[in-house]
């Protein structure tokens, strides 16, 4: 046997974790833990029912796996956003883009779930607990905060204005679960007026 088939199980396995970890973020971000059900996300990947459970226990070990990338995604894009070149406007448009796109978006409304409902699994909590607020939506305080130093951003509590700026940022993600895929791209400019003067 080559190299290339003794890999390929490996490969295949990998590709349909990945599949069924991709229809289970989309689900969970929409419906939460509570309202989906192993065979919605093997619906929404296109296998059985019984081949989901060959790869993951459980709807609540998927939930904790994504919630633990989720985390690992914002902190990251927390931490990248002070290396992004441009004005702190422009800082925070890059990540208002990158946040609503279609492959980060269902990240950050499973994130909100996991914060709202109370039927996340203990290991999910403890993942979400382990990072403080200064690890995500505070960690952008100090970008908002030159920005409004500069005269860019709107006066005031900064906490307060990014608290706001995410509401209708998770308001945006809600919409666009039932409306065109992009249609959000016309409403960046919008929604930066909201936060700049």
């Amino acid at each position: 046997m080559t190299p290339f088939n003794e890999q390929q199980p490996d490969r295949i396995h990998e590709e349909r974790r990945e599949q069924i970890k991709s229809a289970a973020l989309k689900v969970f971000a929409l419906r939460g833990i509570a309202g989906t059900k192993m065979s919605m996300i093997a619906a929404e990947a296109g296998i059985s029912q019984g081949l989901s459970y060959r790869y993951f226990n459980s709807k609540e070990e998927l939930f904790t796996l994504l919630v633990e990338e989720a985390m690992e995604r914002a902190q990251e894009a927390v931490q990248n956003i002070a290396h992004l070149p441009g004005t702190p406007v422009e800082q925070i448009r890059a990540l208002t883009i990158r946040m609503l796109d279609a492959s980060h978006k269902h990240y950050f409304l499973l994130l909100q779930q996991a914060q709202a409902s109370d039927e996340v699994p203990a290991k999910a909590k403890q993942i979400i607990a382990a990072y403080s607020p200064q690890d995500t939506i505070g960690g952008l305080i100090p970008l908002f905060v030159k920005g409004q130093q500069t005269g860019d951003f709107c006066a005031g509590d900064p906490y307060q204005l990014l608290f706001l700026y995410f509401s209708v940022i998770t308001g945006l993600m809600l919409q666009e679960a039932h409306s065109a895929e992009g249609h959000w791209l016309q409403d960046v400019d919008i929604l930066m007026k909201m936060v700049t003067k």
